[in-house]
């Protein structure tokens, strides 16, 4: 019940919220409920941990130097992107889902049948560090759509189902709109 006072709570503050302040929202609400709070906030807010708990420190410490500057990180602070630290990253990728991609390779229109899921735990298996999230922003990044398998207990997919999604392809180019796909 408390979880979700907190998810409502957050998610009506969340748009206006920056980094910072999404941070002492969570710390505060942690806060307030004691022992146990920083887990039971992450849960509804998904905020990490860390970043719950860096947030109660820097409650406990306002007023000090730290909050009279507006700048909320320094510049180039943060997290490098997963393809600059695994440059060969992409490549695997591209390896890993050749075999199941469809449409032409120089049309806005590619897609793959293939989980991010299972292509994050493929690539974990050759060494990477791949989440199914990243490997989901590195797909829409290539400009991937990502189609499920459709479950059917009979039948099987159409014969000309690759050809159907040429014809699509050819129209979007037909019409002048592959720079909107």
């Amino acid at each position: 019940m408390e979880k979700d006072r907190i998810s409502k709570r957050f998610k009506i503050l969340e748009p206006i919220l920056n980094e910072r302040l999404r941070r002492h929202f969570a710390a505060a609400e942690a806060m307030s409920i004691g022992r146990g709070g920083i887990t039971l906030v992450a849960e509804a807010t998904g905020v990490s941990r860390r970043a719950i708990t860096e947030g109660c420190k820097e409650i406990k410490n306002i007023g000090k130097e730290a909050f009279e500057s507006k700048i909320i990180r320094k510049k180039g602070a943060g997290r490098k992107r997963a393809v600059e630290n695994q440059p060969l990253l992409l490549k695997e990728l591209e390896k890993l889902i050749e075999p199941y991609t469809r449409g032409d390779p120089e049309s806005p229109l590619r897609w793959t049948c293939k989980s991010v899921r299972k292509l994050s735990k493929e690539l974990i298996k050759r060494g990477f560090e791949a989440s199914h999230n990243l490997v989901a922003v590195l797909l829409k990044d290539a400009g991937y759509s990502l189609q499920s398998n459709q479950k059917s207990l009979e039948g099987s997919s159409h014969p000309d189902r690759n050809r159907q999604f040429e014809h699509i392809n050819t129209n979007l180019y037909a019409r002048g709109r592959h720079n909107e796909a």
